[in-house]
């Protein structure tokens, strides 16, 4: 560094190389050398500072630059490690003794991802909760530990973070603003945590607290999985996941910001009370709890405590007097009416994010955590519905003519399998009940074997269709996690088939209000009835069937190793995808 440093040397110096007292000269041009770099040195340092003056980078950005690579190196490890053991553990292993092995390295695996979203947090952590919800495609030791850990068992903030971020925020602390303030929080989440308190007027409050540092952590998050998603592209060119980067970037600032959660709240509740005075027997069974705004903050949210169960908990439920049928038919006919006649919906309905009571002798659902929404226009809502109506009345032109408008292109058919998790053939089975719900290790397997053969397709999918269809796409799996929780004891595709059903003969209407559409609508809603009516009869039959052991009962069945896929339709030649 001297020697490159000592070519920075003023050439009216030079005189000292030809000193006859070679040692006195080389001390001598050692010490200005070492000086003329103090001199370099501290330019530099000026300049950084300088630039660092006029550039002023916040907090977040030096956070970031800190946790970036200390992030990256935790996600290189726990990769390769885990690769790394998935190849020694396996080997040439074959049969029982391969299935075994394969086993304890998904639990090896899924408890180093589990450490790796403790100790990364944030985004990682809601990463990790919706691996909890993909049942139906990943190994059940990633999904069981994801769920078991994630949903509300989150690190927490001190409660020194938790008062500092009250001062900064409101001004002052929270024992100050309310008249009780518990400092251990009954609940923490990816984002935040929530305390207990009262006000003064003696009414429960859960207060809501963003966690410490969090918009510092995701800022390295996101320049973490930004640097994970280019390194699998640069591997593997025909696996691009950019659309993941640029949801989180388009979706975080949103769910940091508990003043627009706030507003999702209000416009869902005043949706749902619409809906009520409208005669939908649900909404008026849905409560939105109400905001406090004198103690909220874009960190801070303070609404009304509510108690009620888990919407999962079914023993819970049974202590109530509840059946889970009857909770099951409330999340479906909610989350289907925002679809497909609001246009604006929760994407976040993990079972941590709603609550169950019993109010006047019924269910009522509680919609917590309202962060992650996302608006439709008319044209995709009404586009989307259509869609879903072709695949439940397995209309194969319908379904090729709305999966093109989701830019599908070809891929059609593995699109409506990733919708309905139904193999193309079983979509296209002309019998009532070809999407009858099935979850036995059989169907599970094969499902979760037609999403790795077709992997490129479902990414070039993702990468190409409408981006407000990914959080549908997540929508759709959380609610398929809570069906299965819940014994799936309600098919929901006849519910989807009556809430988009309505909404296209709503549209129809209000194009054309004659009375001969009237008349084309009602015979259309009737026949849609009728064959919702016998399919649901044709289930209960079977179902009765099975409980008097007339046949075996499918879930009873022992597991079948799929070896074979149905084959992919023979596509006719296209132009490009989307077009």
């Amino acid at each position: 560094m001297l020697g490159r440093l000592g070519n920075l040397v003023p050439a009216s110096l030079g005189c000292l190389r030809y000193s006859t007292n070679h040692t006195a000269a080389a001390n001598l041009s050692r010490r200005f050398a070492w000086r003329w770099s103090v001199v370099v040195g501290t330019s530099l340092m000026a300049g950084v500072g300088g630039s660092l003056l006029v550039y002023q980078p916040t907090t977040e950005d030096l956070r970031a630059a800190y946790l970036t690579p200390v992030r990256l190196g935790r996600d290189v490890y726990t990769a390769a490690s885990t690769v790394i053991d998935y190849k020694l553990s396996l080997g040439s292993l074959t049969g029982e003794a391969r299935e075994a092995a394969l086993r304890e390295c998904h639990q090896r695996g899924a408890n180093r991802l589990l450490a790796l979203c403790f100790a990364n947090g944030g985004v990682y952590t809601k990463l990790g909760q919706h691996i909890g919800q993909l049942d139906h495609l990943l190994p059940e030791e990633y999904v069981l530990t994801m769920r078991e850990h994630l949903l509300d068992r989150c690190p927490v903030s001190t409660p020194e973070e938790v008062r500092r971020t009250f001062e900064q925020d409101l001004g002052a602390p929270p024992e100050k603003l309310f008249a009780y303030f518990c400092p251990e929080p009954i609940a923490s989440a990816s984002l935040a945590q929530v305390h207990e308190a009262r006000d003064h007027t003696g009414r429960r409050l859960a207060v809501k607290v963003q966690h410490a540092g969090l918009r510092e952590s995701c800022a390295a998050d996101v320049a973490t999985i930004s640097a994970l998603v280019s390194a699998v592209r640069w591997v593997f060119p025909d696996f691009d996941y950019g659309w993941l980067v640029d949801e989180i970037k388009e979706n975080l600032p949103r769910e940091l910001d508990f003043r627009q959660e706030a507003s999702n709240a209000e416009r869902c509740r005043a949706n749902l009370q619409r809906s009520a005075q409208q005669g939908a027997w649900h909404a008026g069974r849905v409560h939105v709890p109400d905001i406090d705004y004198r103690t909220s903050s874009n960190r801070i949210l303070t609404m009304e405590l509510i108690d009620g169960v888990r919407v999962t908990d079914t023993a819970a439920l049974s202590r109530l007097g509840l059946s889970c049928r009857e909770v099951m038919l409330l999340v479906a006919e909610t989350f289907n009416e925002m679809i497909f006649a609001h246009g604006y919906v929760h994407c976040d309905p993990h079972a941590a994010n709603m609550l169950v009571r019993k109010v006047d002798g019924h269910a009522q659902l509680v919609l917590l955590d309202h962060g992650l929404y996302k608006s439709y226009t008319d044209s995709f809502r009404l586009a989307y519905a259509a869609l879903w109506r072709s695949l439940i009345f397995a209309d194969e032109a319908g379904i090729r003519r709305h999966s093109a408008a989701m830019n599908a292109g070809d891929a059609y058919d593995i699109f409506a399998s990733i919708l309905t998790q139904r193999s193309w053939d079983q979509i296209l089975d002309a019998r009532s009940d070809h999407l009858a719900v099935q979850r036995t290790a059989q169907t599970r397997q094969v499902a979760q074997q037609y999403m790795a053969t077709y992997s490129r397709e479902i990414t070039g999918l993702l990468q190409r269709m409408p981006r407000p269809l990914l959080l549908l796409l997540k929508t759709n799996d959380c609610l398929r996690s809570i069906d299965f929780a819940l014994g799936e004891p309600v098919n929901t595709f006849v519910i989807t088939a009556r809430e988009c059903s309505a909404a296209l003969a709503r549209e129809r209407l209000r194009g054309a209000p004659g009375p001969l559409v009237r008349l084309a609508v009602a015979w259309e809603r009737l026949l849609v009835e009728g064959r919702m009516l016998g399919f649901e009869l044709l289930l209960w039959y079977r179902s009765i069937r099975a409980r008097l052991r007339l046949q075996p009962r499918t879930q009873d069945a022992p597991p079948i190793i799929a070896t074979e896929l149905p084959p992919r339709p023979q596509h006719p030649a296209a132009g490009p995808a989307g077009a």
